[in-house]
């Protein structure tokens, strides 16, 4: 095991806040994640941590989330209250000094020093840490906190699990509280999507009219609000879905309009009949709320995934009036996966065509995620990003806004980098963002640009 990360994990586990096997899974977790891309990381975690090498994926899947949640032991110290503080902030930094350490688990690269960073400064931000070691490069440069929450579209950060590795429990977002007014204006503030923010606008309308004529003792044509959201990743299709379940419920469709997200690994078992048990406790989590699927599609195709099928399609049925269900995925596979079954055939009339950005609007969410975390992009920045998006290939598969977030994690590592000669760089250089920042050719270790 690397010294740093040995040091980090005796450190956490010296802290005492739970048992040694929780804190061990739980730095087990978040360092695959760290290191998952790198070359030859999967086996110097297996005897780092004295772990099959197989189980690499599945924790890598498990530590995914930890940009956007608290880890549980973390979770579990903050819901103890004020008394745990101390405690909880010690935690936290010893969880970035582990995330920290992790990126040199086989190849060190950008890329992994750039999640350990986020995810370091996530963990202090839940738990109220201002500042800590969760920084890259020698000089104290701050970095941002809590997933780099994007004001454009928040969910192109989120990390899907690896395909065919069981993930973490399907991730619910709560009921959204506030108005139709704010709901919709939230969803015009998004960069782009024009189209989907129309159609939206337009079920919104079909539907408040629907609710209207049934108070009045007027009948209604039955019409199926369950939606098909197609498109490439990035593009903003878990935000709208969590906006369109607070619609939802704000026009009185929904009773409560939280949003549980899933993909195939939480609805399908490795045994046949305990699949169905299993998408149903899933599904019923999502009774009075939205259900919302993703890469739909991986579901057709074999008896495990039929077999959830058709327990979706019951308990659309059963849940007629309190369940709305979302699928997502990429277009051909998705019309491929309707048109499988009967049931959802019949069940899914509204198709939302979620499209790539144009380089302006990728610009303006790399803006928007740079403002929202105290950087400030050059114009010459912004233009040299401009240039890149240009000739980056736009096949079925790019991230889109995860693209330009991608660019914006490897950016702040850069700038550290940059600044690590500087003791008390000046505010200006600390939220400053160069091209060079923004240049793929930079290398850790090797000749960093002035």
């Amino acid at each position: 095991m690397p010294e740093d990360l040995a040091r980090a994990i005796d450190e956490l586990e010296a802290l005492d806040v739970a048992s040694s096997v929780d804190v061990c899974a739980e730095a087990a977790a978040l360092a695959a994640t760290v290191c998952h891309a790198s070359a030859g990381a999967g086996t110097a975690w297996a005897v780092a941590f004295g772990l099959p090498a197989g189980e690499f994926g599945h924790a890598a899947a498990v530590g995914s989330s930890f940009d956007e949640a608290p880890t549980p032991v973390l979770a579990d110290l903050d819901s103890a209250g004020g008394r745990d503080r101390n405690r909880r902030g010690a935690y936290a930094r010893g969880l970035a000094e582990v995330a920290m350490a992790a990126a040199s688990l086989g190849e060190l690269t950008i890329a992994a020093l750039a999640r350990a960073t986020v995810i370091g400064n996530a963990q202090l931000a839940f738990a109220g840490v201002t500042g800590g070691p969760a920084n890259a490069g020698s000089a104290s440069v701050g970095l941002p906190k809590a997933g780099l929450a994007n004001p454009a579209n928040p969910d192109i950060g989120s990390t899907p699990a690896p395909p065919g590795v069981a993930a973490a429990e399907p991730e619910v977002a709560p009921a959204d509280e506030r108005t139709l007014e704010d709901l919709l204006a939230e969803l015009d503030a998004l960069v782009g999507l024009e189209a989907i923010k129309t159609e939206v606008r337009h079920q919104t309308q079909v539907l408040r009219i629907q609710a209207l004529r049934e108070s009045a003792g007027l009948r209604n044509p039955e019409l199926t609000r369950h939606l098909v959201f197609v498109g490439n990743p990035g593009t903003g299709k878990t935000t709208v879905a969590r906006l369109v379940a607070g619609i939802y419920r704000a026009v009185g469709v929904l009773p409560e309009g939280h949003l549980v997200e899933c993909d195939r690994s939480e609805l399908v078992a490795g045994y046949v009949g305990q699949t169905a048990i299993k998408a149903a406790e899933v599904i019923t989590r999502a009774v009075g709320g939205a259900l919302f699927i993703d890469e739909a599609y991986a579901l057709a195709g074999d008896d495990f995934g039929g077999e959830a099928i058709d327990t979706l399609v019951k308990e659309m049925e059963d849940h007629r009036d309190d369940l709305l269900v979302i699928v997502a995925g990429y277009p051909a596979p998705m019309r491929r996966f309707i048109t499988s079954n009967p049931g959802l055939e019949s069940r899914f009339r509204l198709t939302l065509s979620f499209d790539d950005y144009t380089d302006d609007e990728l610009v303006e969410i790399f803006s928007r995620i740079a403002s929202g975390a105290d950087f400030s992009p050059t114009a010459a920045t912004l233009d040299h990003l401009r240039e890149m998006l240009r000739v980056e290939p736009r096949t079925e598969g790019f991230g889109n806004g995860r693209f330009v977030r991608n660019v914006f994690e490897s950016a702040i590592v850069r700038q550290a980098w940059r600044l690590r000669e500087l003791t008390e760089p000046d505010v200006e250089r600390l939220r400053e963002l160069r091209p060079e920042d923004v240049d793929a050719s930079l290398a850790v270790g090797g000749e960093a640009a002035s």
